[in-house]
């Protein structure tokens, strides 16, 4: 068997960028950008972070990291593993530049990983206990984003924990939806999952990521609906921010709090967002390794 070497280097570029890769790339890389565009939306919405900082994490993940990454399959871009921990961390902090502190130590912290070649820590960690910690993730989403699916509870702050802020706690909040619920919201939720499930399972649909239906549904879904008597709410709403010119294009960047550089919370927060991610995406990279045809080990 042919081995290939993980490292992207220069003749790599020449063997695979070519013009008849180019025909199969072109049309994929739309059907990505149309899929990752609402994702990274979504990603930041839920995380209680700004819409146009998902915005950005996903070009920088696209362009960025995917030209200077040693791995030509890993995938880079907002995670919604990391949403239920990112949003607690907004949440603890307080000012969100003190977050974007800790997201640059986290940073800091996984070059250090990579420069003493850390990663081959995760080959001692039972697969088990990554997928447990990503499950119950993905449980806590779940039933933090039932209320919202059912288009009811537009309080993100403090919803992460199991009381929260508005004295309901996980169940309460869920119960207290499906008593004042929107058909309009229910309706597009259902559908949408409805298409998540079923899309991928027929042939002949496959080939259009079920995602993008699901943003079109839900445009049409909206559009609907509000000629109706039951029409989504404006908060209801994702607000992408207008931008007015260049030095308004400038004004949606925050700086990270420098200040805080005392405050042990960082830290923690910093090690944490560092540590799962890395897990996150060794455990990514694993499974995309298993089906790669051509066998490259990232």
């Amino acid at each position: 068997m042919q081995k290939f070497n993980p490292a992207f280097s220069g003749s790599d570029v020449k063997k695979y960028f070519l013009a008849k890769n180019l025909k199969k790339d072109l049309p994929s890389s739309i059907v990505v950008f149309l899929v990752a565009l609402p994702l990274c939306l979504g990603i930041a919405l839920a995380s209680g972070a700004p819409l146009f900082a998902g915005l950005i994490t996903g070009i920088i993940g696209g362009i960025v990291v995917a030209s200077v990454s040693g791995s030509q399959l890993s995938v880079s871009g907002p995670a919604a593993g990391l949403t239920v921990i990112v949003f607690g961390a907004i949440t603890s902090l307080g000012p969100y530049p003190t977050f974007l502190l800790a997201v640059v130590l986290a940073g800091v912290f996984q070059l250090i990983l990579g420069l003493i070649k850390a990663g081959t820590i995760g080959n001692y960690f039972p697969s088990s206990v990554i997928e447990g910690m990503l499950a119950a993730i993905g449980l806590i989403l779940i039933l933090k984003q039932l209320p919202h699916a059912l288009g009811v509870d537009t309080d993100f702050s403090g919803d992460e924990g199991f009381f929260q802020q508005d004295h309901e706690n996980t169940f309460s909040a869920i119960s207290a939806a499906i008593s004042h619920f929107s058909l309009a919201a229910v309706a597009i939720s259902l559908l949408s999952i409805g298409i998540l499930i079923i899309w991928p399972k027929i042939r002949q649909l496959a080939i259009v990521p079920a995602p993008l239906i699901v943003v079109i549904i839900g445009v049409i879904g909206t559009m609907i609906f509000a000629g109706t008597a039951y029409p989504l709410r404006a908060d209801q709403m994702v607000k992408i921010p207008v931008i007015d010119g260049f030095n308004g294009f400038l004004g949606l960047f925050t700086m990270p709090d420098f200040n805080q550089l005392g405050n042990k919370n960082v830290y923690i927060v910093a090690l944490t967002i560092a540590v799962v991610a890395s897990l996150e995406t060794l455990l990514s990279i694993e499974a995309v390794d298993k089906i790669d045809p051509i066998k490259r080990v990232s």
